[in-house]
C-alpha cells in the first residue's frame, strides 16, 4: 500500500479561509491604532508649542505667532495658531486625522480652525 505525503486541496483551502477570517478581524483594529498614534502624536506637538510659548513669554513678556517660535514638529502634523501679550491660541492636526485639537491660553482669541 502507497502513502501521499502532502496537504489536500480542502486542507489548504481551510486554512487560506482562516487566515482571511483573522485579516477581516486584525485589520480594522490596526486602522483604529494608527488613527490613535496619529492623535497622539499632534496632542504631543501641542503640548511642546505650548512650552515653547510659556519660554518666548518669559524672555519677551509677550506671546509669539507659532511661526516666530522654534518647534520641531512630527512628520506629518500642522501646526497653526497667533499670540498677543494676554494670551496665545494654537491648533494641531496629522493630515491623516480627522480630529483637530486646541488650546487657548489668557485672552487668546480662537484659531478658528486655520493651521498654517
Amino acid at each position: 500500500m502507497m502513502t501521499s505525503k502532502g496537504f489536500t486541496l480542502i486542507e489548504l483551502l481551510i486554512v487560506v479561509v482562516i487566515i482571511g477570517i483573522l485579516a477581516a478581524i486584525a485589520i480594522p483594529r490596526f486602522s483604529s491604532t494608527k488613527a490613535k498614534a496619529f492623535d497622539s502624536a499632534a496632542k504631543s506637538d501641542l503640548r511642546n508649542a505650548m512650552s515653547a510659548q510659556e519660554g518666548y513669554f518669559a524672555d519677551n513678556q509677550t506671546y509669539a505667532p507659532v511661526s516666530n517660535l522654534t518647534i520641531t514638529t512630527s512628520t506629518g502634523i500642522a501646526l497653526g495658531g497667533a499670540g498677543s501679550a494676554g494670551g496665545y491660541s494654537m491648533s494641531s492636526k496629522h493630515t491623516a486625522s480627522t480630529k483637530t485639537f486646541t488650546v487657548i491660553v489668557g485672552s487668546g482669541t480662537s484659531t478658528d480652525g486655520k493651521i498654517q
